[in-house]
């Protein structure tokens, strides 16, 4: 495990908000499903959440800007750091009563993110990243998996929900193109944790497009420091912009990519 300041003060604030959202995860559980109340309260549970992260970070790093879900954009009086900060990545999840779903916050150092930390209060995995530091599991060293044959590797994704209407045709032909090739495919709904889980080889590779950039920011440094390869699904390096990434091992990175783009 990482023992730095930064990551201290990081996985301290996960943690913090973490404990309200189990504690809301278990009031959720006992609503009816349905569009209006229950999504009311998850929305609740998130902003409270966020405020949470938000607070215990300004506190022990005055003046870092931010860059959050649910209140935007903040910028402090130091415009070099900025934290990105998802405080419930896996709504539905969550709403649903499923457990998969994560707090997730990164530090963006003069454009370029320098430590991550995704956490599911629910299981306990603390997912940790720094520049230079290495990706860990709570005390378990992390690496992508080394699978290279695409007939037996396990691909993650994420489907577009109704309201990305205009994104299902692409994704229809993606989808068509990965699934004639690769094992399996899994959805699990969650960005952050997706990524984190090619970081701990779990998955041999991920993609998503329609992103924003606090889905997907903790879970950039997690891959790169567990020795993978993340660009967005272009190929390009512009995850945070263009809300699109293509994630895994050298080899599974380089055709998961051609099989989403040679379409």
């Amino acid at each position: 495990m990482i023992r730095s300041a930064l990551m201290t003060v990081m996985t301290s604030a996960a943690v913090k908000a973490g404990r309200g959202l189990k504690r809301d995860y278990g009031e959720v559980e006992n609503l009816q499903v349905s569009l209006k109340g229950p999504s009311d309260f998850v929305t609740a549970a998130d902003r409270k959440a966020e405020r949470v992260v938000h607070d215990e970070l300004a506190k022990a790093r005055p003046g870092y800007s931010f860059l959050m879900e649910e209140s935007g954009a903040e910028t402090g009086t130091d415009t070099t750091h900025r934290w990105l900060v998802d405080p419930l990545d896996g709504t539905t999840n969550f709403l649903h009563g499923v457990p998969v779903f994560a707090i997730s916050i990164a530090l963006e150092r003069e454009g370029q993110i320098v430590a991550g930390v995704v956490y599911n209060p629910i299981t306990d995995d603390m997912f940790v990243a720094e520049k230079g530091q290495g990706a860990w599991l709570n005390n378990r060293r992390l690496r992508v998996a080394a699978r290279t044959d695409l007939s037996e590797a396990l691909i993650g994704t994420g489907v577009p929900h109704l309201g990305k209407a205009s994104q299902h045709p692409k994704f229809k032909v993606e989808l068509s193109s990965v699934m004639a090739r690769v094992h399996n495919i899994r959805r699990f709904g969650a960005a952050s944790l997706d990524l984190c889980f090619v970081a701990a080889g779990r998955l041999d590779a991920y993609w998503e497009r329609g992103l924003a950039p606090w889905d997907v920011a903790a879970g950039i440094i997690m891959v790169r420091e567990a020795g993978g390869y993340i660009t967005d699904a272009d190929g390009g390096g512009d995850m945070l912009d263009k809300g699109s990434v293509c994630a895994g091992n050298e080899t599974m990175h380089r055709r998961l990519l051609g099989l989403i783009n040679k379409t």
